[in-house]
């Protein structure tokens, strides 16, 4: 069959989940990739967190969804994704952080957020042996968590696939036609589809897609690092997220950095660099290692003795605000973008997944038009998420 309902562009983060929702629609759906499997591009190089504690609702809506599904899903279809439900927090070393989390966390909170305020005691209670000197305390929210990024993805592609969800591996998009409001065709170096909607999911290329499309999306990806280390006993609870920029010579600048120990122990860790990596190139850097082991050391002490496995280095495909962009062209409604992630497509996707389903199928409720509000296209890109 060369006709389908809807074909996806990405079998990733967010490509596999919403070929799975849409499937589940018992629409036919195919969704199509470059690379040989699932979740092969961005969403291997995940470090696994997934929470709702943003700063807006768009946010806040998906993911607190997202988390509803990935901490469900073993009991619901029995397969183990490497979920705990540890948490997350934000210490505050400073008055002027802790002032900007407190403001921070009364939104949250109005968006329904199980988030609070922990004393530097009480946090030090799920943190033993973090470095206490000058910490003012930390927002807990701690129904956030963490999942097995090549665990879920696959979870998701197999269950899509018994829903009746089609997939092209190994096969790139080439061009896009717009034959009229309810026919698209999309060609590949292999073949030539006609579907009546397409879902650009393509991460990375997300913008490429666009163009096909006649549509300029602002979404540029940047270079991001992350490591694990050898398992270890649980010694702490929730991912620990470090607002502080640095200011070390020795490490170069860099901005905020986090961590958590996942289910099997092991450390994972991450740092968001103070002067950013366009591109995709996915080469370690030798910098990576010793500017945030010096950083995580000095916050937690009992992390000296952990021996590192690897280091890697993936993308954030950013927009300019730090916001995803989703929704129709303006002249194509029938061509929906759900991209610019900002490295977190991982934890947005199966609740995106479900509200591009109700797009897809006109089922959209008053809050997910509230929520689409906050990923539009075309709106504003001028401003900034808090704490990204």
């Amino acid at each position: 069959m060369k006709h389908f309902d809807v074909i996806v562009i990405g079998a990733g983060s967010v490509g596999v989940p919403t070929a799975m929702a849409l499937a589940k629609e018992k629409l036919q759906v195919l969704t199509i990739d470059t690379l040989a499997s699932p979740g092969q591009g961005q969403n291997k190089k995940a470090i696994g967190g997934i929470r709702a504690t943003h700063s807006d609702k768009g946010k806040i809506t998906t993911c607190l969804r997202s988390i509803e599904i990935f901490s469900t899903w073993e009991e619901m279809h029995g397969d183990d994704i490497g979920w705990i439900q540890n948490g997350y927090s934000f210490p505050a070393y400073t008055d002027e952080d802790a002032l900007k989390l407190k403001e921070l966390m009364k939104i949250q909170k109005s968006f329904a957020l199980d988030i609070d305020w922990l004393t530097a005691e009480e946090y030090q209670k799920i943190v033993p042996g973090i470095n206490m000197d000058g910490l003012r305390g930390s927002t807990y929210s701690p129904k956030d968590g963490s999942a097995s990024p090549l665990r879920a993805v696959n979870a998701f592609y197999f269950k899509s696939m018994e829903y009746g969800a089609r997939y092209r591996f190994k096969e790139k998009v080439t061009k896009i036609d717009l034959l009229s409001s309810n026919e698209i065709q999309v060609t590949t170096d292999k073949d030539v589809y006609f579907t009546s909607h397409v879902i650009n999911a393509a991460g990375n290329y997300a913008r490429q897609i666009g163009a096909m499309a006649g549509i300029d999306l602002p979404v540029e990806p940047d270079s991001h690092e992350g490591a694990i280390t050898e398992p270890v006993q649980r010694f702490f609870g929730p991912m620990i997220v470090d607002l502080r920029p640095s200011q070390d010579p020795a490490t170069e600048d860099s901005a905020n950095y986090y961590f958590y120990q996942n289910n099997e122990g092991h450390v994972i860790f991450c740092l968001t660099p103070k002067h950013l990596i366009k591109g995709t190139a996915s080469e370690a850097t030798s910098v990576f290692l010793p500017q945030v082991a010096k950083r995580m050391v000095s916050l937690f002490p009992k992390l000296a003795n952990l021996k590192v496995r690897r280091t890697w280095r993936g993308q954030y495909p950013m927009t300019p605000d730090g916001f995803p962009i989703v929704g129709p062209v303006n002249d194509h409604p029938n061509f929906i973008n759900a991209v610019g992630m900002c490295g977190q497509g991982y934890m947005l996707g199966p609740g995106l997944g479900e509200l591009l389903t109700r797009m897809v199928t006109s089922g959209l409720t008053e809050e997910d038009w509230d929520v689409l509000t906050h990923f539009n296209p075309y709106r504003d890109f001028s401003g900034m998420e808090q704490f990204k």
